[in-house]
């Protein structure tokens, strides 16, 4: 499904991932952060095949329609499928420079947890990445801002913002961090859930836990 033929909205939040399945984990912080930015709309962008890992559990497509699932509830979240269509790994570079291209008028807000800003350096061309968008990163109540700098690269660390009054006037290229209180759900419990018949609903929007019995998923 196509995210680009919308009205062009000033400020986009993107949420890239595997969400195999989609849960309340992702959903709330990603609505609630995407809120504290002011973005007209938040882009869930379900990774085909993961660089980091071998494979998924539900194929692209049971993965898609759980997060369009999610989607019909709130008309400003948006399933953006473009790394569903691709045939080769799914790069982060790869599909900022697509939505950059679509929506050119836009400031794109990148989210990640604190673990990916720590491999950040890693990416593919992450420097690029920094020329095509800012990053907002989602980090414990309270934690240290001195470890967290002295635990990045410089190149990172010169670029940390810690509230959205030090925005500066360039669209791209900063750092922002966000605190947020992390749900203690993640995707690899429920499918250990639903593997050992465990309850698992309340991890879940209904319209996804149903759509995963329905479906057998994850047995």
């Amino acid at each position: 499904m196509s995210t680009t033929k919308r009205i062009a909205p000033k400020i986009i939040a993107l949420l890239g991932g595997t969400f195999d399945p989609i849960h309340l984990g992702h959903i709330l912080p990603a609505q609630e952060t995407a809120c504290w930015l002011g973005a007209e709309q938040l882009y869930l962008i379900p990774a085909h095949i993961p660089p980091h890992k071998t494979g998924t559990h539900a194929n692209a497509k049971q993965r898609a329609e759980m997060v369009a699932l999610v989607c019909d509830s709130n008309k400003s979240v948006l399933l953006d499928s473009r790394e569903l269509d691709r045939d080769s790994p799914s790069y982060t570079v790869d599909s900022l420079r697509e939505i950059t291209k679509a929506q050119p008028k836009a400031a794109l807000y990148f989210m990640m947890g604190m673990d990916s800003l720590l491999t950040f350096t890693k990416w593919r061309h992450w420097q690029e990445i920094l020329t095509l968008c800012n990053l907002v990163v989602n980090i414990r109540p309270g934690y240290s801002h001195t470890d967290l700098e002295a635990a990045l690269a410089p190149e990172l660390t010169k670029r940390l913002l810690y509230n959205l009054r030090q925005l500066q006037r360039e669209k791209v290229g900063q750092i922002l961090l966000h605190e947020s209180t992390p749900l203690d759900i993640s995707s690899t419990n429920i499918r250990a859930r639903i593997k050992s018949s465990a309850s698992y609903s309340k991890y879940l929007p209904k319209p996804v836990y149903d759509y995963i019995e329905q479906n057998k998923l994850y047995r």
